[in-house]
């Protein structure tokens, strides 16, 4: 049996700027796969302990559970309610998760200055992803007078940061209304100009149809799929089709503006990834002009990780994988 107990402690200890640093409340305490036991994950939203179970039985995810929970709540008296989600489970409430301690899950946090509204029960996640979190600050840092669009949105955790950042207009679009509500609830948390924030319930092929037809400009684009969809509009396919949903934006963005990607296909390597963004900019209206790294408590930290994933993510650091490109229109001179 892994040693859980040291394997948690351990992170934990390689963490403890995290755990001491309020400016960011929401982080990975434990990345499982990667620190030694692959059917844990567990995350901090607030005072909320959240516990993923990924082992095939609901009696295995409990075992590893009360372990975790117990020295946890020993270690960190300041935890108020823990959530377990059990990932692999037939139920859909259970992987929506059940509380087992305390009470109210925490319903927002902030990070780098900037509140988010959460759902910790929304879906089988957590409505807000942390291995965007240096993506979320770039925006904070860039989006300054900007013209934004958030594709495949989802709460808008990335919209709310661009508009925080000072974007004079933010469109998210994602086919789930209640998803969008979050990103509506961000905005009023931080006092932002709710009328710069554009939200539409819509299938992402529907509303980029739209876009174009109207001949909608944007400074920015962010295309965050999921790693399969199908509507009757069309189909989204990160392993083997990736660069078809940017093609499908690339019209949508000024000369000089950004095109975000996100790719976080488990099994899809970071280097045929980064090739085919290679192959895409070949013909000069396209360049890449970063790598936006995951952050070390979701990776794991060099002393603490035991197991690589299946594939290489290399020349990125996860197997989310974002990169920043730059647009050039065939008009430019």
């Amino acid at each position: 049996m892994r040693d859980l107990d040291q394997s948690l402690k351990r992170a934990c200890q390689h963490r403890a700027d995290f755990i001491q640093n309020r400016e960011i409340e929401a982080f990975r305490l434990f990345s499982g796969f990667y620190e030694g036991e692959p059917d844990l994950v567990i995350d901090l939203y607030g005072a909320t302990l959240v516990l993923w179970g990924y082992a095939a039985t609901e009696s295995e995810n409990i075992q590893n559970f009360d372990r975790a929970q117990n020295i946890l709540l020993s270690e960190m008296p300041e935890i108020s309610c823990v959530l377990q989600k059990f990932r692999t489970a037939a139920a859909k409430n259970l992987r929506r998760g059940k509380v087992v301690f305390g009470s109210s899950p925490t319903s927002k946090i902030v990070e780098n200055g900037v509140w988010y509204s959460l759902d910790l029960q929304l879906n089988q996640d957590a409505s807000f992803y942390l291995d965007t979190r240096n993506l979320r600050t770039w925006l904070q840092e860039n989006a300054g007078g900007w013209r934004v669009l958030n594709t495949f949105a989802y709460t808008g955790s990335l919209g709310v940061a661009a508009l925080a950042g000072g974007a004079n207009q933010v469109v998210q679009t994602d086919r789930n209304h209640k998803f969008l509500a979050l990103a509506r609830n961000s905005g009023m948390l931080n006092r932002l100009d709710i009328g710069k924030m554009k939200l539409r319930a819509m299938d992402f092929f529907s509303e980029i149809a739209r876009l174009k037809r109207s001949q909608a400009s944007f400074d920015c684009v962010i295309v965050d799929p999921p790693i399969f969809s199908t509507t009757k509009k069309g189909t989204v396919n990160l392993v083997s089709e990736s660069v078809r949903v940017i093609n499908k934006v690339r019209p949508l963005i000024r000369d000089g503006g950004y095109l975000v990607t996100l790719n976080n296909a488990l099994f899809l390597s970071g280097a045929d990834y980064y090739q085919s963004l290679v192959d895409l900019c070949a013909a000069g209206y396209l360049e890449i002009e970063t790598l936006i790294p995951v952050p070390p408590d979701v990776t794991g930290f060099p002393a603490t990780i035991v197991t690589t994933p299946p594939s290489d993510p290399a020349p990125f650091n996860h197997t989310t994988k974002i990169a920043i490109l730059k647009v050039r229109k065939k008009t430019s001179q």
